[in-house]
């Protein structure tokens, strides 16, 4: 226990995260990572970490991954001129899961740099652990919105961490497929992405245990596709073993774990 204790936890947040609304009726709610801090804060573990606002990342660091047309879109699209631009948002696929709201892009800005600010500190051996609850957002692709996902701060993250270490893992326990995390490094034997996730009929469709990677990336991509009915035991039973033998083998110089809280019961 001593061991764990002594490990060096930052924690990004930023006030301002709640107040995003992605529209009435949407099931996408920012003010969830409020009260998620608010539990934080009134169980006191606070208290065990260094807790940051993220410093706003420039916006051309989002083309790392994305594309520049992409970013440029997102920008300068408002609801009050989003009528001008209906090509585009055909496009880049921004509409009705993803719908374009106040602030959207400041909303992107705010998540992606909790996540490649805590990435930083890694590389930096500034701390151990980092957790950023408003990031995650693993739908998003290279020119494209996805499943309420618009800036993919999972793939910066890691692209931020490959600067130190050689090997990063992505684990993802979202109730979705990391489709757009896999898809970034299908063919990179540098990242290998493991994602547990409900498959058949479900979004988004990917994931299935034959999709495994490709040129230099084959066998580091790894899928395993989840039935419904599925219990602590059970997820137990699956998630150690493969995890411990990855760990074993793959040998990470860092571990980006996305905690899509949507693969608990009852959420």
């Amino acid at each position: 226990m001593t061991g764990q204790n002594s490990r060096r936890v930052s924690y990004f947040y930023d006030a301002e995260v709640g107040n995003y609304h992605y529209g009435q009726g949407h099931p996408m709610k920012p003010h969830r990572v409020r009260m998620t801090h608010n539990l934080v804060v009134n169980y006191g573990l606070y208290k065990k970490m260094d807790v940051f606002r993220p410093r706003l990342i420039n916006p051309t660091a989002m083309t790392r991954f994305h594309s520049d047309d992409y970013i440029n879109f997102l920008k300068v699209i408002t609801p009050d001129n989003m009528n001008d631009y209906t090509r585009q948002l055909q496009r880049f696929n921004v509409g009705e899961d993803c719908p374009v709201f106040d602030g959207m892009f400041e909303f992107c800005q705010m998540y992606t740099s909790g996540s490649i600010g805590g990435a930083a500190r890694l590389n930096d051996d500034d701390a151990d652990i980092v957790v950023n609850w408003s990031g995650g957002l693993h739908h998003a692709k290279k020119a494209e919105a996805s499943g309420f996902c618009y800036i993919n701060d999972c793939v910066l993250a890691i692209l931020e961490l490959l600067k130190k270490h050689e090997r990063v893992l992505y684990i993802d326990i979202d109730i979705h497929h990391g489709d757009g995390v896999e898809e970034a490094f299908y063919s990179t034997n540098r990242v290998m992405t493991v994602s547990f996730h409900k498959f058949g009929e479900y979004f988004p469709g990917t994931g299935d245990v034959l999709d495994i990677g490709y040129a230099q990336g084959k066998n580091f991509s790894i899928n395993f596709p989840l039935n419904d009915g599925m219990d602590d035991a059970s997820y137990h039973s699956v998630f150690k073993p493969v995890i411990s033998k990855i760990m074993e083998h793959f040998s990470p110089g860092a571990v980006v774990l996305q905690c899509g809280a949507d693969s608990l019961s009852g959420d």
